[in-house]
This record gives C-alpha cells, sequence and structure tokens, in this order.
C-alpha cells in the first residue's frame, strides 16, 4: 500500500476509530449540500428525533434543478419549487449557512467552495455528487457521497470508508496551443479507462499539472470520477496559496492563513513517498480530445480515426458497436466536421471565469452557425458579474450565444436546459452518456471550452487551432 502521499498523511489525520466491518471512521471537515440529494438525509434525522451535529462545518447551495433563464419564485417546474422549498426549510431550521440566489454568492457546489474559500489544502470534504472530487485540486481529500451517507454526515460529522490505493500519474511536457487541462485528463481516461481507477485515488502530479493554474486542475480533479477513481486531488503549492489568499475566508481572517499554511506544507506527498501505481502521460504529444461515443473513455485526438470496435479489448467491442450506431459515427473517420446542433459552455468542469475567457477569444468579432443554438451558463453568480464586467457576456451575445444565469444547466438537463430529439451537442461538460442531456436520443460530444467555441461557430466538430484567437483587450 502507498506510504507518505497527501492521501495517506490526510486519512490518518482525520481518522477518529477502524469500525468492526474494517472501514475507517472519518471525520469530515467540510460538508456541502444541494437540493436534490440531502432533502431524504434530512428527512431521515427528523424520523429520529436528531439535529445536524455541526452546521459551522456545513455549506449548502442550489445547482442541479434552479432555472438558468427565467429564476422568479415560484419556479415553473413544480418539482424543482418543491426541492427548493424544503432545501431552504431545512438549512433555515438547522442554522447551515446557504448560497442561495438572492446572496449573489449562488452557484454549483464545485464552483462556490473553491471562490469563497471554505475549501482548502487537507480536509476531508464531502458532498451528495460524485464530482465533489474536483476540490481535491487544492490538495484535499473530497468524495461524493449517497443519501445514507449524508444522513450520516449530518448527524455524526463522519463518515465510514474503505482506504484506496493510489496511482500517480505524472504529467509532463508543453501543452500544444488549443490543448488544455480538459484533454488531458480526456486522455487520461482513454488510456487508462472508465474503470482504470476503480479501488484508487489518483494524485495528478508532474511538470504540466504544477503549470496548470487553478482552473485547470479542478478541471482534471473533477472527471477524476469518470475514470472509475474514488478521488483525484494535486498537491498544493505556491500556485493554491495565492489563490487562497483572495478568498473571502482569509480576506477576512488573514491570520488563518499564516496559522494554517504550514499544515498545508505537512501534508504534501513526500520526496520518497512510495505509490501502489505510476503512470506517466507526455502533455506535448496531446492534441484537442473529442469524444466518439457515449462514455468519457471513448475519446480521440481531433485528427485521430474512429476505431473499429475489434481493435479495442474483448469487454469493449459491444460498448463501442452500439456507441457508434447511436452518435452515427463510423470507424476511420475522424470527428472533425461532425455536424453539431447545440453548443453548451457550463458545468462543474469548465464554466469558470478563465473557460469563458477562452472561449470569448474564439468568439469575439464572429457569429454562431445558423443552424446552432448556443449556450453560456456560467459556474456562479460570482464568475457571471465578474465575466460580464470584463465585457464577455456581450462579446457572447453579440456572436449569437445564449447568456445564462448560474447553475447545472445542460450538463444533466434537470431543468428546462435539455437536448431536445436526436440533437448533437458540442459540450464543455464531463458525461456524454445516453439520455445525459435530457434526451434518451441526444448525442453528446465533450471537449474543452475553446473547442466548444469553436464548433459554434462553423457549426461542426473543429480543431479550435485553426480559428485565430482574438485579444479581448
Amino acid at each position: 500500500m502507498s506510504r507518505g502521499t497527501l492521501y495517506d498523511k490526510v486519512w490518518d489525520r482525520h481518522k477518529v476509530t477502524t469500525l468492526p466491518n474494517g472501514q475507517d471512521q472519518l471525520f469530515v471537515g467540510l460538508h456541502l449540500i444541494h437540493e436534490v440529494t440531502s432533502p431524504q438525509a434530512f428527512g431521515m434525522l427528523k424520523e429520529r428525533g436528531l439535529e445536524v451535529a455541526r452546521p459551522d462545518l456545513t455549506h449548502a447551495t442550489v445547482d442541479h434543478i434552479v432555472p438558468t433563464a427565467n429564476q422568479d419564485r415560484p419556479y415553473s417546474d413544480d418539482a424543482a419549487e418543491t426541492m427548493m422549498a424544503e432545501l431552504e426549510e431545512n438549512v433555515r431550521d438547522a442554522g447551515i449557512q446557504f448560497s442561495d440566489p438572492t446572496t449573489g454568492d449562488q452557484g454549483i457546489v464545485h464552483v462556490i467552495g473553491p471562490e469563497q474559500g471554505i475549501t482548502q489544502p487537507g480536509k476531508t470534504i464531502v458532498c451528495g455528487d460524485s464530482h465533489t472530487s474536483t476540490h481535491g485540486a487544492f490538495g484535499a481529500l473530497a468524495f461524493g457521497i449517497g443519501t445514507s451517507q449524508i444522513r450520516d454526515v449530518l448527524a455524526t460529522q463522519t463518515i465510514a470508508m474503505e482506504k484506496q490505493k493510489v496511482r500517480k500519474i505524472e504529467v509532463t511536457g508543453e501543452l500544444d496551443e488549443g490543448v488544455e487541462a480538459k484533454d488531458i485528463i480526456l486522455e487520461i481516461i482513454r488510456r487508462l479507462g472508465t474503470e482504470g481507477g476503480v479501488g484508487y485515488v489518483y494524485e495528478y502530479a508532474g511538470e504540466t499539472i504544477e503549470n496548470l493554474d487553478m482552473e485547470g486542475r479542478m478541471s482534471i480533479c473533477n472527471m477524476s470520477i469518470e475514470g472509475g477513481a474514488r478521488a483525484g486531488y494535486v498537491n498544493p503549492d505556491e500556485t493554491t496559496y495565492e489563490w487562497l489568499k483572495d478568498t473571502d475566508y482569509f480576506q477576512e481572517h488573514p491570520e488563518k492563513f499564516e496559522e494554517l499554511k504550514p499544515y498545508w506544507e505537512s501534508i504534501r506527498s513526500d520526496e520518497d513517498a512510495e505509490y501502489d501505481d505510476i503512470v506517466e502521460i507526455d502533455a506535448g504529444e496531446l492534441d484537442p480530445v473529442v469524444t466518439w461515443g457515449t462514455t468519457p473513455g471513448q475519446g480521440i485526438g481531433i485528427d485521430d480515426p474512429i476505431p473499429e470496435p475489434e481493435s479495442l479489448a474483448d469487454d469493449k467491442v459491444d460498448t463501442a458497436r452500439r456507441a457508434q450506431k447511436h452518435m452515427r459515427v463510423e470507424p476511420g473517420e475522424t470527428m472533425e466536421g461532425y455536424d453539431i446542433d447545440v453548443a453548451f459552455l457550463g458545468s462543474c468542469t469548465n464554466a469558470r471565469l478563465p473557460d469563458l475567457r477562452r472561449a470569448a477569444r474564439i468568439v469575439k468579432g464572429r457569429e454562431v452557425d445558423d443552424d446552432v443554438r448556443a449556450f453560456v451558463v456560467p459556474g456562479s453568480q460570482r464568475v457571471q458579474r465578474a465575466a460580464e464586467e470584463e465585457g464577455l457576456k456581450d462579446i457572447f451575445e453579440d456572436a449569437g450565444f445564449e447568456w445564462r444565469n448560474a447553475g447545472c444547466s445542460m450538463c444533466l438537463g434537470m431543468n428546462e436546459d435539455q437536448l431536445e430529439g436526436d440533437e448533437a451537442c458540442a459540450s464543455s461538460s464531463n458525461r456524454n452518456f445516453v439520455g445525459r442531456q435530457g434526451s434518451k436520443d441526444g448525442r453528446t460530444v465533450l471537449m474543452n471550452p475553446r473547442m466548444v467555441a469553436a464548433a459554434a461557430i462553423t457549426g461542426e466538430v473543429s480543431d479550435v487551432r485553426d480559428l485565430k484567437e482574438v485579444n479581448l483587450a
């Protein structure tokens, strides 16, 4: 088993005891909740007459069902309004801080935690959402959990978990123009498979990772789950600390920064740390990666041919055949030139301010293709305000994009933002499963934000390197 890694250190520091079933009981440093997975858990507490143990270590927002067009209350969708009302009641009764739309701080849970500074290195973080792994970008151990576990954390501020193995993924080399963090994680999942990380957490390391900004690191950690890993993380460094210094928490408590930094430094993986597995990736070899199928692992470089199903491992042949039939692609073709109907810029993977800036540099001065409907959905109200102040909203709207309010939106289609019929979508989100974006016949092609912008302009999957970027200044 691993030794001396950040995972081992943070796990041991938060371990309360080993339970009779062999699992470890861990103290939870931050519990993030939202409207979809928490109502049942609160109901379970009420049935047992229990109260929330640590409301001060719990933070709520609304993201999955919140409309991104008209947010007037009551919401037009009765189910969405019911979930929102239940969350409001639960957090009010428990005394939990709530970043609701009236605060100006609402947004996708994995965007607001980091931007408010409550996501910090060395914490254990849980949320009833699989993409909680995003917070690992700060050197935290962050896990998605189920409803019964949410109940346990609300009641005890602890969780029972089995310790995993640690795989170090070392990424070296300089990224080509147009290639981003999203392409790195899509390539990792393509190589290792959607089940390759089962039983592991991923430590992302190497000069390429170290040179990424925090937003890029979050994009990579976000999709650890698509690779089957229980979590993913990056060791904290000066890039991490500079981000944290500017957040609300440390602006309000500057003394806490100096107090906590030695701990953050101490939990970094040791130079001689032992790993259960090590994988090396040369980022200099990467082209923009797009998916051709119906899992995030079915990806290729923009110029690469779609594989023959028979060339894949035996257990992937049938899946590939079904995926190619659904996506209407043929082996030997490339994805370049694949017609799209919808372009979606958003999700907890790629809806932060730098993501929107990069896409805007492709969009500025151009127009969305006549046959494409294009959306920009900022990851939070803070991102939305900042983008509007910088003029990004105007750039997108002038090109023909719809500018929406913050939320999960078309990533999973739990509100009005959905694919219709067999529409094909160029998406900056994290999953391309059949039905994921609201239509069982819809087709989703995952790609980085600049690639989404290029597809919106050309009306087809295109190599963004063929479009000249425009200076936003």
